[in-house]
């Protein structure tokens, strides 16, 4: 008795599925030294990377303390690519402004939890949260944002 070989059809793409996005780890990591050039007077720098239907994300590089932050409609799903720093979380904002629509900024805030952050951490802060990156003096830390509506 003879056998043919089994044969298994498996479709190839030329391309990548419609809507497919993928960021590499070393693409990511080599943030740091892509944006830190660009650091702001409120040190920080960060590129907008795609508006995908309700998602959008981001890469930011802090060398300080960030702003307090609240995102009235937003969640923010973090990724630490690299360097250290803290999360200050949950606090009472002082002196509040309106920067954009659903967007609160404010210079400090008072109490809230600590919560160190450094490379491989995953954090997810819901809407209406004050949050704030505080980064020490000679450190950084760069990290991807997916903001969630």
């Amino acid at each position: 008795m003879r056998f043919l070989p089994l044969v298994v059809l498996i479709p190839l793409f030329a391309a990548d599925p419609a809507g497919f996005v993928m960021w590499k780890a070393g693409d990511l990591k080599g943030y740091e030294k892509k944006l830190a050039p660009k650091v702001n007077e409120h040190k920080v720098a960060n590129e907008n990377l795609a508006k995908l239907g309700k998602y959008r994300t981001l890469e930011v590089h802090r060398e300080g303390d960030g702003e307090v932050e609240i995102h009235e409609s937003d969640a923010d799903l973090m990724f630490v690519n690299s360097g250290e720093g803290t999360l200050l979380l949950g606090g009472t904002v002082m002196n509040p402004k309106k920067t954009a629509t659903g967007e609160i900024r404010a210079p400090v805030m008072k109490g809230g939890q600590m919560k160190p952050l450094t490379a491989g951490d995953v954090v997810y802060i819901p809407p209406n949260v004050p949050h704030q990156v505080m980064v020490a003096a000679g450190k950084q830390i760069t990290y991807f944002v997916a903001k969630v509506e």
